[in-house]
This record gives structure tokens, C-alpha cells and sequence, in this order.
């Protein structure tokens, strides 16, 4: 029998995730020595942030474990079989969730070191953060 442990130890999703938010922590470190606002405040919410996070992967772990839930269930298993893919449970739905939100902080916190990005990821990336956040109006 599999241990919870071992199910996020092995599990190449969780993995990626833990680089993204090792990475975002990093980022977030570099801005705020950029910026000269290094705020003990922002820290402990971030940490807090992304704890919660890892504590909604593992729970999806097992809530997956307990029910087996399969999000691709309806694609043919031929076709899963073909493209490598087993199935998708609600942990690789939050998972991938928090990865695209952990890529998007990355590329804010890039874009706020003025680390060069692609123009049209830069523009776009700069018209979601006036809409989602209004970090970019006061520059």
C-alpha cells in the first residue's frame, strides 16, 4: 500500500510546483532588494500563501486516493494510452492551477526587476496586471 508521502514524493506535478514557488520565492526576494522594500509583513503573507497551497495539493491528494475521481474520464483510454496520460484527478487540477499562478508572479516580479521579456509578453503581461491587480499604474 502507497503512502501518502510516497504519492507526493513521486509525483512529477508537485514537483514542478515546488520549483515554481522556489522560484517565485526567489524573485520575490530579488524585487524586493530592487525595490528597497523588503517587508517582513509581505514575506509572512507569501509563505502563509504558499502553504496553503501545498496544503490543498496534499488534502486533493487524498481526497483523489479516497475517490479516484478522473477529470479526462470521457477521453477514449486508447487515446489516453497514445498521449501517455493516465488519468487527471482534482490534484492535477488545483496543481496546474497554482503553477500558471506561480509562472504569472515569476514574470511580474521580472518584469519589476527589469529582467528583459518578450515584447508581446511583456505588453501582455502588463495589461493583466492592470486588470487583475493595478500593480502597473503607479509606474
Amino acid at each position: 500500500m502507497t503512502t501518502i508521502m510516497e504519492l507526493i514524493l513521486n509525483n512529477r506535478s508537485i514537483q514542478v510546483l515546488a520549483i515554481f514557488i522556489s522560484l517565485d520565492v526567489i524573485f520575490g526576494f530579488l524585487r524586493s532588494i530592487k525595490e528597497h522594500k523588503t517587508n517582513s509583513t509581505i514575506g509572512i503573507d507569501g509563505i502563509i500563501r504558499k502553504t496553503g497551497m501545498m496544503i490543498t495539493i496534499v488534502t486533493t491528494i487524498v481526497i483523489d486516493k479516497m475517490v479516484g475521481i478522473d477529470l479526462i474520464g470521457f477521453i477514449p483510454n486508447e487515446l489516453k494510452n497514445y498521449l501517455g496520460i493516465g488519468s487527471c484527478g482534482i490534484t492535477f487540477l488545483f496543481n496546474s492551477l497554482y503553477v500558471i499562478f506561480e509562472i504569472l508572479s515569476i514574470m511580474k516580479n521580472m518584469r519589476r526587476c527589469n529582467i528583459p521579456l518578450p515584447k508581446k509578453l511583456n505588453d501582455y503581461l502588463d495589461k493583466l496586471l492592470q486588470e487583475f491587480t493595478g500593480e502597473i499604474e503607479g509606474e
